[in-house]
């Protein structure tokens, strides 16, 4: 196969990968255009016949491997679905090439950085495609399958294991958003929204004192980051998702509780919260979580503990929160990332917060838009931004109020709300997961459940949202 019929063979395969992806995948939850078994069977079998034995050399026996390949990373259950088709052309193509005489294989040129400039195309990461080609494939597919493909050999662990891929997603914009969750009766878990599926982490290794105390959590790059105290202080383990391992993550200059955090990216600011003594503190710092290391900010104007975090407009903000053991705080701080200033606006957040068992503000952004869930009210309320107003978007689906907000995530994830809380079934405590696009003329749209976590207990501890 010449250097043209390479590329265009490389070319159908990555266009073949891309039909599937968007055809049958809903990454914006609508209806897609092809929807029933018979209709993939159709179009795929067009486009393979079309595409593969139009375009494709007879000598290159290897484009099923290739489509086993991309369907496996996609879908393993369209894998399922083909696979009586695909052993057809198979051995279909398989009889006529057997009886053509053998060709060397070619040398193909390779990515460069790998060790090696030329190789040939059985030694390829994915037959017959040039590296370049299958990274971009690879990075396609869906965070789910990592774990499993890494199992295929040792290249494929390797590459997997090095985190090169989930660089190369953020160059090409992909992202994922998982849910990472810590309930009554369940260790952490990952949910993924677009396969709705369930995965657990490892056991975290860390001491009975940290596995009881109180914890806060935040997801920032490839990793989640949960504080905590330990027999000898406060704590942070660092669960990465490369290695799929966790890890003791270095403390901040100033180790606290009950502050606010936000992530943007690779980074991730902590503001306020209370020291050991339970001094209320107005410190600020900034984890770098591709360094690992913090950085300290400049103060803010007003030091507070139990407030919370977000990011919006590219700038981090944190409202609500006490400034004593019985004063409540309603203004809010705005942190500018390129001045490296604090801006202070008066009443953002004028709920009340001065019971101290109530919880800090469940604030979440989508498309910079802040919403809020009132624990007082049962609602979901929209910031105006020009106005500094709340106004009422619609009830939320859980009771808040029940335990002055505690126990219930109010989250972001992509272009969704999530709102997951737990209750009482026939099966025993569930964890439900309620989700709900707040698109404009869509407030008067049901929450849709989008997932139930049984024997899962009814009390949510932790709750981070991963992107990368």
């Amino acid at each position: 196969m010449n250097e043209a019929q390479e590329l265009r063979t490389s070319s159908i395969l990555a266009g073949f990968l891309l039909f599937l992806n968007h055809s049958f995948e809903n990454p914006e939850r609508k209806k897609a255009l092809i929807t029933t078994k018979s209709e993939k069977m159709f179009v795929i079998r067009r486009y393979l016949l079309q595409q593969s034995f139009k375009s494709l050399e007879p000598e290159n026996n290897s484009f099923e491997h290739h489509v086993v390949y991309m369907l496996l990373a996609k879908n393993c259950s369209l894998l399922i679905e083909m696979k009586i088709y695909l052993l057809q052309i198979y051995f279909t193509m398989f009889s006529l090439e057997c009886k053509k005489p053998q060709k060397k294989n070619l040398a193909v040129r390779k990515k460069p950085g790998m060790g090696y400039t030329r190789q040939r195309s059985n030694d390829c990461l994915i037959p017959g495609l040039p590296d370049d080609v299958a990274f971009q494939c690879l990075a396609l597919t869906s965070r789910s399958y990592y774990s499993s493909l890494s199992c295929l050999n040792k290249r494929f662990n390797f590459i997997f294991g090095s985190g090169y891929l989930y660089e190369l997603r953020r160059q090409l914009g992909i992202i994922e958003h998982w849910v990472y969750l810590s309930c009554s009766l369940m260790p952490w878990e990952a949910f993924d929204p677009s396969q709705l599926r369930w995965m657990r982490l490892p056991t975290m290794p860390c001491d009975e004192c940290f596995s009881y105390a109180d914890k806060e959590s935040l997801a920032v790059g490839t990793k989640l980051l949960v504080f905590g105290r330990e027999l000898t202080g406060f704590a942070i383990w660092m669960y990465c998702l490369v290695s799929r391992s966790w890890c003791r993550c270095p403390l901040m200059t100033l180790p606290r509780c009950l502050f606010g955090s936000g992530s943007s990216g690779k980074i991730a600011i902590v503001a306020g919260g209370s020291d050991k003594n339970g001094k209320i503190l107005k410190f600020a710092e900034l984890y770098d979580s591709e360094l690992g290391i913090w950085e300290t900010l400049p103060d803010m104007n007003l030091p507070r503990k139990m407030c919370s975090g977000f990011f919006m407009d590219d700038k981090f903000y944190v409202i609500g929160g006490m400034s004593s053991h019985t004063d409540s705080l309603t203004c809010g701080e705005e942190f500018n990332l390129q001045t490296r200033t604090w801006r202070r606006i008066p009443d953002m957040y004028p709920g009340d917060n001065r019971a101290t068992h109530q919880s800090p503000p469940l604030v979440a952004v989508v498309n910079n838009q802040l919403y809020t869930a009132d624990q007082s009210t049962n609602e979901v309320k929209k910031y105006d931004k020009v106005n500094n107003t709340w106004h009422v978007v619609k009830p939320l689906p859980v009771r808040a109020d029940s335990h002055n907000g505690w126990g219930i995530a109010f989250k972001s994830c992509g272009e969704m709300l999530l709102v997951i809380g737990g209750h009482r079934g026939p099966q025993g405590e569930v964890i439900v997961l309620h989700s709900w696009c707040p698109e404009e003329r869509n407030n008067g749209a049901e929450w849709d459940v989008l997932s139930v976590r049984e024997r899962a207990g009814s009390f949510v501890y932790n709750c981070a949202i991963m992107e990368c």
